[in-house]
């Protein structure tokens, strides 16, 4: 596949004012949530911040400055012999300039794992990611880190999941892939054409 913190305000509050105060639980902050329109309906991700903070934050500053408006999803990665499963992926407009690489999140780290409908970030090596990710249309556990394995074994990482849309994504994943490449082992994954990302704001 091919591509930052939330903060904890806390309050200090005198012993005195709290005798006799009725005790009130506090909600978990809310967690961020994105709507990814496309020409084939919007898709929502709910974006976990606390478990990934690094690369949730990375991906909301694309977000915020508009970075994907005017991309697309240009690759269907369909999984052999199960055309229905596979991944989408997903890049920002091409006049975009990238901010730095972000430091790698595995999900030994986090506690995420790649299952339907997991949207995480792509990379080359470690350390390399971006912007372009992708989104899981099936359950996808080699994409997770698998300590003690050979080679490059850190995975992908996960940030967060899709909470409405599933089915824009299995619809993006069944369209025509044969949209050229310059890299083999993508050939036949490209899709043709690509689906615009009509653009990408905080729910």
């Amino acid at each position: 596949m091919t591509g930052p913190r939330v903060g904890r305000r806390s309050f200090v509050v005198g012993a005195g004012l709290l005798a006799g105060a009725p005790r009130v639980a506090l909600a978990a902050p809310a967690k961020p949530r994105v709507v990814i329109a496309t020409n084939h309906g919007a898709i929502v991700v709910e974006l976990e911040a606390g478990k990934a903070p690094v690369t949730a934050a990375n991906f909301l500053r694309y977000v915020d400055t508009h970075a994907y408006d005017g991309g697309s999803f240009f690759r269907a990665s369909r999984d052999p012999g199960a055309p229905r499963d596979g991944v989408i992926v997903g890049a920002p407009n091409p006049r975009v300039r990238p901010f730095a690489p972000i430091a790698h999140e595995s999900t030994t780290r986090t506690g995420l794992r790649h299952v339907t409908g997991t949207i995480s970030l792509g990379r080359f090596a470690p350390g390399s990611a971006t912007n372009n990710f992708f989104i899981c249309a099936s359950p996808e556990p080699y994409l997770d880190a698998h300590p003690g394995a050979p080679g490059d074994n850190l995975g992908y990482a996960a940030f967060g999941q899709v909470v409405e849309g599933m089915a824009v994504v299995r619809k993006i994943l069944s369209l025509p892939t044969d949209g050229k490449t310059k890299f083999a082992e993508q050939r036949g994954e490209w899709l043709k054409p690509p689906v615009p990302i009509l653009s990408m704001k905080r729910a």
